[in-house]
């Protein structure tokens, strides 16, 4: 089928085995963790918190990261990155297995965690474009990865559910721990050929400096890095308020946890796909702008809803609405910067998305401890819409000063 082209070639399908069994262990990780703080600490500020010190240095590194990327071979850096994951998950593993699980050791851990991600994300999704051979099929390549990622979203909490409440968190620990082999086998396996010219020479703090300027220099660009700024700070960090939003508005267990998350990871799916689908020429920035305005909506019907299955719908169209607006904006950097600003044009990305959510989870727990969930969803779903709104000015005055100018 025309929406799988890309797993005709080798090295990705490779890459997409090995990430559909280890995205299920990092997932059953993170429902374990989240589910842990907030039975030891019954705070969704202290969850955020924890969220916020895993996700705390995409925010600081990122660029950073982005410019030591571009100057290195991609495959090597995920092959070392992937190590050091297995062996945070390992030392995760023996806590917990000998319950000496603390918010601040859980904290340090996710911290170094963070660290390792920070660099296995950049390189990860700088080394796409080396896995597929014709660089058309590269969008249905980023598209089918976030199908898996989100394939994995959706099942891994629903596992993680069961595992979590009969075996307890050092099952769902282990798993992980576990995944990273699969991983590592086929990335043994891969035969990787990577263009040495697109590598850069000068200095970190040079190439760091040329890369914003890149950045500068395109609007189409920094424009979508903006909208994704404000959305990771205001609507995305939604996410961290899910066991919550099941514990106290539903009144439900680990499992109800479970099902959001799983809720969630569907209707991701269901985005990741529908961008598989993606036809060259489509106009991915009006994608962005539908998608947020979507995202806000269904956020605000999420804290309006009264029952267990319309949350869960609701929660699926966030989730979809979100892999829509994110996956368009990586699809576009992906197919528009230049190759030898690609690596730091994405930390950027990364910065925006992942960096900037944990600050977003900050604030959202302080927000929720202050005026409650429910009123904070509406928050939080009302700036979404306002965000789709500017998009579109900004959007609308930019296609009249292309057109002033021709004239």
């Amino acid at each position: 089928m025309d929406i799988f082209r890309s797993l005709s070639y080798p090295n990705f399908r490779l890459h997409v085995i090995g990430q559909a069994i280890s995205l299920l262990g990092t997932w059953m990780q993170r429902i374990a963790i989240s589910w842990m703080v907030y039975e030891m600490t019954n705070s969704v500020f202290w969850l955020g918190f924890v969220q916020f010190i895993a996700l705390l240095p995409s925010l600081i590194l990122s660029p950073f990261v982005g410019s030591f990327v571009d100057k290195h071979r991609k495959y090597k850096l995920v092959f070392l990155t992937q190590i050091g994951l297995m062996i945070q998950a390992g030392v995760l593993t023996l806590v917990v297995g000998l319950h000496l699980q603390t918010v601040f050791i859980l904290s340090m851990l996710g911290f170094i965690q963070g660290v390792i991600n920070a660099f296995d994300v950049l390189s990860r999704q700088s080394l796409m474009i080396s896995l597929v051979d014709n660089k058309r099929d590269l969008p249905n390549a980023i598209a089918l990865n976030s199908s898996i990622f989100n394939a994995a979203r959706m099942v891994g909490p629903a596992i993680g559910g069961i595992l979590l409440t009969k075996y307890g968190e050092f099952v769902c620990f282990g798993i992980n721990f576990i995944s990273f082999v699969p991983v590592i086998i086929c990335l043994l396996l891969m035969r990787v050929q990577e263009d040495p010219s697109t590598l850069i020479k000068e200095g970190n703090w040079r190439a760091l400096k040329e890369g914003f300027s890149y950045l500068v220099r395109s609007p189409h660009i920094s424009s979508l890095i903006i909208v994704l700024v404000f959305s990771s700070l205001f609507v995305i960090p939604y996410t961290s308020l899910l066991p919550a939003v099941a514990k106290d508005l539903f009144i439900g267990d680990e499992s109800t946890f479970s099902w959001f998350e799983s809720a969630a990871g569907f209707g991701a799916m269901i985005g990741a796909i529908n961008m598989a689908r993606l036809k060259t020429g489509e106009n991915l920035r009006y994608r962005v702008l539908f998608s947020a305005f979507l995202m806000g909506a269904a956020l605000c019907l999420l804290a309006f809803a009264r029952i267990l299955p319309l949350a869960l719908v609701f929660t699926m169209v966030v989730a979809f609405a979100m892999m829509m607006q994110n996956s368009s904006i990586n699809t576009y950097i992906q197919t528009h910067a230049v190759p030898s600003y690609r690596a730091r044009v994405i930390g950027y990305y990364v910065m925006a998305f992942q960096g900037i959510v944990p600050v977003g989870t900050l604030l959202v727990g302080a927000m929720a401890e202050y005026i409650g969930i429910q009123r904070t969803l509406y928050v939080m779903g009302t700036t979404g819409i306002v965000i789709a709104l500017g998009f579109y000015t900004y959007l609308r005055l930019h296609i009249h000063r292309r057109l002033f100018k021709k004239i």
